[in-house]
């Protein structure tokens, strides 16, 4: 048998992508694009746009990086050592708020689900107990938290595909006009206020390019698949979200904290809407058990290079980094805390623009790095030139998207990345050898 029968082709890596994207980040999406109006399909046509060149640009990333460290391996190419530090750092710090913000998604469901009204501290209470469950859980290793993940992502592909496809006979095209821009907004002040919203369902692109060596014939297919994937991916999160806002009145759905399963029980009965519900809850349960073990596989990449605190390097014996996730879970439950508002959405808005700004510095990071990997692996001057184009294209996309995010993200991510120095700062002199550039 030849190695390469042992290989994905580019549909199975296509799909992989598509299920790798539609994890938790679309599940909250038809309420919090409610709150702007159907005219928010106009940042779904931006953002596929932009999301299609950044996945483009981390495709030839994946081709041409001989550096090991993903996005940070990418980065070093033209800003050293403090650029693979910087872009580690602030992806790990993303993942970190992410993780929160898939909790309180699932809290928002759950909640929905059992009929409760929570008040904010209560939500966050129960945010801190599903950011525990899922950290404990993983302490048995990655063999379970994978087999899980790869079950419970289903119970948001399922329903969100099937009311793309389903949906279409309950569309009420006066009820979605109705819907357009009930705030009266200009095109250039609504686009910016669902950018970030959108631009979050799409986090997780970059990852699609790590399954390259289980690729066959990498070179023409992973671009292929990350392509295709991320487009198709585009059209089921525009074509649901959009299908939804036809079905269920914009002042419901905008003030809904689940609303796929509102929209399946309207058009079926309140106990399918129950069910889709739980499928939903159980998805970003899984998501968020999938998402623990992964940032703690970031610190521990990072600690290991000497980046971070040795901690995070501990392991189990089956291999678990059970001291970096104790402390991570430590640092979440103390965002939860921190970030309490008067409302779950409002919550979930703050961690989602804040994850959106601190995820978008390694993308930059990366995005510029391109021009210079690909002078070192002696690309022609045709391909140089298209590359570069597109990977300008996602930088101004990244940089539209941290505009978009409000001054109030960039400043906290702003912080968060200017703290990130201070830690190199100490990290460079014990760990390099200071006559070389780091």
């Amino acid at each position: 048998m030849s190695t390469s029968q042992n290989k994905m082709g580019v549909v199975q890596l296509t799909i992989l992508t598509m299920v790798n994207m539609m994890g938790s980040g679309i599940i909250l999406l038809p309420a919090k694009l409610a709150q702007v109006g159907t005219i928010s399909i106009l940042s779904w046509l931006v953002t596929a746009g932009g999301s299609l060149a950044l996945a483009y640009a981390f495709a030839k990333c994946g081709r041409f990086s001989k550096n090991t460290g993903g996005m940070g391996g990418y980065a070093e190419y033209a800003f050293g050592r403090s650029g693979n530090f910087i872009a580690n750092y602030t992806y790990a710090v993303s993942l970190v708020i992410a993780n929160i913000a898939i909790a309180i998604t699932a809290v928002g469901y759950l909640a929905q689900l059992m009929e409760w009204q929570l008040s904010p501290q209560q939500v966050a209470m129960w945010t801190i107990i599903f950011v525990w469950v899922t950290t404990v859980a993983n302490f048995g290793g990655a063999s379970i938290t994978g087999r899980i993940g790869s079950f419970t992502v289903w119970g948001v592909v399922i329903p969100v595909v099937g009311i793309s496809i389903i949906g279409w006979f309950w569309f009420d095209g006066a009820k979605y006009a109705a819907a357009w821009n009930p705030h009266n907004y200009g095109v250039f002040e609504a686009l910016p206020k669902s950018i970030s919203i959108t631009l979050w369902s799409f986090l997780g692109l970059e990852s699609a390019c790590a399954n390259s060596d289980a690729v066959e014939n990498p070179e023409k297919n992973v671009p292929i698949a990350v392509l295709g994937g991320t487009m198709m991916t585009a059209v089921i999160y525009i074509v649901s979200t959009n299908v939804v806002a036809g079905i269920v009145d914009n002042s419901t759905l905008a003030a809904s904290d689940g609303p796929f399963g509102l929209v399946f029980a309207q058009i079926f009965n309140p106990t399918i809407g129950k069910v889709v519900m739980g499928l939903m809850v159980l998805a970003c349960t899984g998501s968020l058990l999938g998402w623990q073990f992964t940032v703690a596989q970031v610190f521990k990449s990072s600690a290991d290079q000497g980046y971070f605190p040795k901690a995070f390097s501990s392991v189990t014996k089956s291999n678990t980094p059970l001291v970096g996730m104790i402390i991570l879970c430590v640092v979440q439950t103390l965002l939860s805390l921190m970030t309490i508002s008067p409302s779950l959405s409002e919550q979930f808005d703050v961690l989602v623009n804040l994850a959106v700004v601190t995820n978008l510095v390694p993308y930059v990071l990366s995005m510029s790095a391109l021009y210079v990997m690909q002078k070192v692996s002696n690309v022609p001057a045709g391909e140089l030139k298209v590359t570069t184009f597109v990977a300008l294209v996602g930088n101004i996309y990244s940089f539209y998207a941290l505009y978009g995010s409000g001054a109030d993200a960039m400043l906290g991510g702003g912080l968060v990345t200017f703290f990130g120095w201070l830690i190199y700062g100490q990290v460079a002199g014990k760990k390099f050898d200071l006559k070389e550039p780091y």
